[in-house]
């Protein structure tokens, strides 16, 4: 998801406020950052030693942690309406399959009841900032076949529901007047196949600030003889700082039932002001990479890469978690971040996610804000 750039500098206020909070459990120094020990696409780190990070060679790129928190969970998304309406969600390793919605009024955190209108999920729901004072709070996934997305809205006092055309999986704000949502669709043309079976096809929707319109969409289908149950959607949608938006999704099917399967088609577009266009390949590691954010010289994408303005695919590495936290030397850990923020007025960006320890009868994962560090 990308957010209006106003916006996005305000949800990194958020983010140092649920390290504030939740740093009175605990936090350590940059060196050796300290707490208990707690039960997307990540990175493995390099196995080593020593809890104290090495001097960064030049032209690199690092995540610092910031502040480890000392429950078992993961933070999953946060927004910033005001310093006093700030809405987070996020997960606890419980063995529940709720979620948490906590809100700040500005004297305290308070959880909050998940709106009735986004239904029963065993995923958390993700907030959606769309304009100064509005919010959206929206199911992760949704049901195939359920036709529309309901949503919640809030009005600054309380939840209300809203429609979506489509069923929706990600949402991108270019200002409040101009928002993309994408998904998939099971009616209307290329998803009859006879028999009662679909083909679902990508599709796409734009607020214009009073009401939601569908947007011709390409569609995708393999070539015949079709692979068993196939289904193309769009599972993202990202716009950039100069306003151009770009979809990302796939046209798969149900793999291990045919010989001489198809390979799965990747679903790239970009929106040229009047249709969707193909995107140019990016390079390297890159390539089948999404956007997760942008700075001054390139793009932030998921898996921890980063894709410079000029071309070039870096590959952001990470400390492993300092040994007080319960993590052994021999653990396999890997960091998966939900949100990156740059902080208002600098250069210096922070992301909030979780470290995941897999090590013999004792795995778990570390709720983990982290600073990137740029060597040279």
């Amino acid at each position: 998801m990308r957010r209006a750039s106003g916006i996005t500098q305000r949800g990194i206020v958020a983010v140092a406020v649920l390290a504030t909070v939740l740093t009175a459990a605990g936090c350590g120094t940059d060196d050796e950052p300290t707490g208990s020990r707690t039960t997307g696409s990540a990175d493995t780190a390099d196995t080593g030693g020593k809890d104290a990070p090495p001097k960064a060679p030049a032209n690199s790129l690092t995540w610092e942690f910031e502040h480890i928190a000392d429950f078992s969970g993961d933070l999953t998304d946060v927004a910033v309406l005001s310093e006093d309406d700030i809405w987070a969600v996020g997960t606890e390793n419980n063995g529940e399959a709720n979620a948490h919605l906590l809100h700040y009024d500005g004297t305290q955190w308070k959880r909050e009841p998940v709106p009735e209108a986004l239904g029963t999920t065993d995923y958390p729901p993700v907030l959606e900032e769309v304009g100064e004072e509005v919010l959206w709070l929206r199911p992760q996934t949704y049901e195939v076949g359920a036709g529309v997305t309901r949503w919640a809205r809030w009005d600054g006092t309380r939840w209300n529901t809203t429609r979506l055309p489509y069923g929706t999986s990600d949402l991108a704000v270019v200002g409040p007047d101009d928002v993309w949502a994408v998904g998939s669709r099971s009616t209307g043309p290329g998803t009859e196949l006879g028999y009662g079976e679909r083909y679902s096809q990508p599709v796409s929707m734009h607020w214009d600030g009073t009401s939601w319109k569908s947007v011709e969409t390409p569609q995708a289908r393999f070539q015949e003889p079709l692979p068993p149950e196939p289904s193309a959607g769009l599972g993202q949608v990202f716009a950039l700082d100069s306003g151009e938006v770009r979809a990302y999704g796939n046209n798969s099917f149900n793999h291990g039932e045919v010989e001489n399967e198809p390979a799965d088609e990747f679903i790239r577009l970009r929106w040229d002001g009047s249709k969707w266009v193909e995107q140019e390949p990016a390079p390297g590691g890159c390539a089948l990479r999404t956007p997760v954010d942008q700075d001054d010289e390139g793009l932030f994408l998921d898996g921890n890469w980063y894709l410079t303005d000029d071309g070039r695919c870096v590959k952001i590495k990470r400390h492993r978690l300092p040994l007080s936290t319960g993590a052994r030397k021999g653990s396999n850990q890997s960091l998966w971040l939900k949100e990156i923020h740059r902080v208002p007025g600098t250069d210096e960006w922070l992301g909030a996610g979780h470290v995941q320890v897999n090590q013999s009868g004792d795995p778990f994962g570390a709720p983990v804000v982290v600073r990137l560090k740029r060597g040279g």
